[in-house]
C-alpha cells in the first residue's frame, strides 16, 4: 500500500492491521497530539482511519464533525466511485452504499458534557472493502462491502486521502459559515427522515435535526423529543 499524502493542518500515523485506529486515536488524543492527526490503517479488505480534533466549541455544536466527517465521505466516494453507488448516512454514523449497512463513523471525547468545551474530539471511519468470508450477496442483504457494490477499482488509499480533503472542506465551511451548508447537504443524504426509529430508548418518527444535528423524534402520543448527537460518543474502556 502507497503512503497517503494529506491536505495541509492534517498529518498521518499509520498503524498496523492489529491495532485499531479509533482506539490508538483517542489515546494519543488523551495524551495531547495535535489536532488534525489521522491514525489509519489500509488493508486489502478493510479501510480504518480516525482524524484527531480540538473543537473550540462546546460539544453539543462540536458534534457537527460527525457529519461533516460522513460528508466528507460521501464526496470522496462520489469523486473516485462510480456515478451509479448511491451513499447515504445514518444519523448516528452508519454508512449506507447502494441501500445496505457498509462501515460507519464513530466518535469519542474527553467528556460527554454537552455544554462544555470537548478538550478532543475523534471521528473514526470503518469501511470493509471486500466481505468477510463466504458472500453470495443474498445471504447478508442488508449488509455490504464496498467492492461489492461496483468499486472495486477505487483504490483505497486514494479514497482516505479523498475523504481527508472533503472532510477538511466542510469543516472549514462550518466554521466560516456555521451549519447552514453542511445541514443542507446532509439532510439530502440523510437515511430515516420520516420514517419509525427506535433512539436514544425512544420510539417514534424521525422528523429532522435541530441546528446542532440533534434528533427530533415523535412519540405515539404526538409528544416531540430531542435526542443530542453527542449521545452516541462512545465511552472509554
Amino acid at each position: 500500500m502507497s503512503t497517503p499524502a494529506f491536505p495541509p493542518l492534517m498529518s498521518g500515523h499509520p498503524v498496523d492491521a492489529g491495532i485499531d485506529p479509533f482506539d490508538k486515536a483517542c489515546a494519543m488524543a488523551a495524551l495531547g497530539c495535535d489536532a488534525g492527526l489521522i491514525v489509519h490503517n489500509v488493508a486489502a479488505n478493510r479501510l480504518a482511519a480516525a482524524l484527531v480534533m480540538a473543537p473550540e466549541v462546546p460539544l453539543e455544536q462540536a458534534m457537527a464533525m460527525l457529519p461533516a466527517c460522513a460528508l466528507g465521505f460521501q464526496n470522496a466516494l462520489g469523486a473516485l466511485g462510480p456515478p451509479e453507488v448511491a451513499v447515504h448516512l445514518e444519523w448516528a454514523g452508519g454508512l449506507q452504499v447502494n441501500g445496505a449497512a457498509c462501515g460507519r463513523l464513530r466518535a469519542m471525547a474527553a467528556h460527554a458534557r454537552p455544554d462544555a468545551l470537548p478538550g478532543w474530539l475523534v471521528v473514526g471511519l470503518e469501511l470493509p472493502l471486500l466481505a468477510a468470508g463466504a458472500h453470495d450477496g443474498g445471504t447478508q442483504p442488508d449488509t455490504t462491502a464496498l467492492y461489492d457494490e461496483g468499486c472495486a477499482d477505487v483504490d483505497a488509499t486514494e479514497l482516505l486521502e479523498a475523504w481527508s480533503r472533503h472532510t477538511l472542506h466542510w469543516i472549514t465551511r462550518w466554521e466560516d459559515e456555521g451549519p447552514r451548508a453542511l445541514h443542507a447537504q446532509w439532510r439530502g443524504l440523510a437515511k430515516g427522515i420520516g420514517e419509525p426509529v427506535t433512539q436514544g430508548g425512544l420510539t417514534g418518527t424521525f422528523l429532522g435535526i435541530d441546528e446542532n444535528f440533534g434528533m427530533l423524534l415523535r412519540d405515539e402520543d404526538a409528544k416531540t423529543h430531542l435526542v443530542a448527537l453527542s449521545t452516541i460518543l462512545e465511552q472509554d474502556k
